[in-house]
């Protein structure tokens, strides 16, 4: 096996296509060899991983997916064996892998995770992509133990709870296989967006009150957009002299001076609708975890970190409130989803625009995204 995976690690840079090593990979997976692929991912990571010559790229990516998606307590053993490798370790690989096992694999075949060779931001990783896939953690053998110590409390996932709220729904999550991937995207431009009536009530008059923390924290589950992508974003805060009715938003949100809302009116049109919570958290969530045009997003757990982040801020909760604080204050709040043909939407697939109304009517949050590739 030895002379097989050297072969294989010296004649890589000369391919100029790789799905024969694939093919290598796939068949010992079948035969029920995980640990050859493990093993070549370590000697080529090894060889190349500093380099990130293309055809690497590919065969690594090949062969964590296949380990990671193909059912097996020992496929999963050799997919932590792999990503632990000391020339390829990382955050943004953790983050990754535990996406991949959680999606693949049956809780009870991860437990090897809490007690083998993986990193504490893989295992905290993993207790949420699994958390969002409705696994009950808590009661889940080896892995509970480790879930419910508090050692990982101050971890930036340590917060959040190990169960889904009911603001979170069952989330829409990637489908990963061996060579890709597929998720759903819940924003871009509506056709079908029923508008909500605009009332003939005056707007109170307004002030802004954005904030440069305001504005990072309601923007944290798109920012990747931005960072990583062609994105834009607005977001924005302002205070009213006197409680708006939720149907006069439409009238409001074209009184503001938004950015993305330049020029919008009767044409082009602004669309806006009624919007469920839940439905505002999907949107949030797939921003963060999937990422825009150009970036594969921050993944599940970390995602809905993010998501929930940005709920909070825009609802106006303070800064380190519990998730049931903030979840209590959202369903207080009325949502609004709103699209345009403005110039400054992109109007590819990446669209968001979300705003905000407090209890009292007098805080209206707007938060609007946009990417395109």
């Amino acid at each position: 096996m030895a002379d097989r995976i050297q072969r294989i690690v010296t004649g890589l840079p000369d391919l100029t296509k790789v799905t024969g090593v694939w093919a290598v990979a796939d068949g010992r997976v079948a035969q029920g060899d995980p640990a050859f692929c493990a093993d070549l991912g370590i000697a080529l990571a090894d060889a190349y991983g500093s380099g990130q010559m293309w055809q690497y790229r590919s065969v690594f990516d090949h062969l964590l997916r296949l380990l990671a998606t193909t059912p097996g307590s020992e496929n999963a053993a050799q997919a932590l064996r792999l990503v632990s490798s000391k020339a390829v370790t990382s955050r943004k690989l953790d983050r990754f892998t535990a996406s991949l096992l959680a999606s693949g694999q049956e809780a009870e075949d991860l437990a090897a995770a809490f007690t083998g060779p993986a990193s504490e931001e893989l295992r905290a990783c993993l207790v949420h992509e699994l958390v969002l896939r409705g696994v009950a953690v808590e009661e889940t053998p080896g892995i509970a133990g480790w879930a419910t110590s508090p050692h990982w409390r101050h971890h930036p996932l340590g917060r959040l709870p190990l169960t889904l709220s009911d603001v979170e729904g069952l989330p829409d999550l990637p489908r990963y296989g061996p060579r890709g991937s597929s998720h759903s995207m819940p924003f871009g431009p509506s056709e079908r967006r029923a508008p909500v009536k605009a009332a003939g009530a005056p707007v109170p008059s307004v002030q802004e009150t954005t904030t440069e923390a305001a504005a990072t924290a309601m923007a944290c589950a798109v920012a990747n957009w931005a960072e990583e992508s062609n994105g834009r974003i607005e977001a924005r805060l302002f205070d009213l002299a006197a409680p708006l009715d939720a149907e006069s938003v439409p009238n409001a949100l074209l009184t503001l001076g938004l950015d993305c809302l330049s020029g919008a009116g009767r044409k082009p049109a602004l669309s806006v609708s009624v919007l469920p919570p839940d439905r505002a958290w999907a949107v949030l969530f797939a921003a963060a975890s999937s990422g825009g045009a150009y970036n594969s997003g921050s993944y599940g757990a970390y995602g809905r970190l993010a998501a929930w982040q940005s709920l909070a801020a825009l609802a106006g909760c303070p800064e380190g409130a519990a998730t049931s604080e903030v979840e209590a204050r959202v369903r207080d709040c009325v949502w609004h989803g709103f699209d345009a043909g403005t110039k400054w939407f992109e109007q590819v697939a990446w669209d968001i625009g979300l705003t905000v109304l407090s209890p009292d009517r007098r805080r209206l949050a707007v938060l609007a995204a946009t990417d395109t590739d």
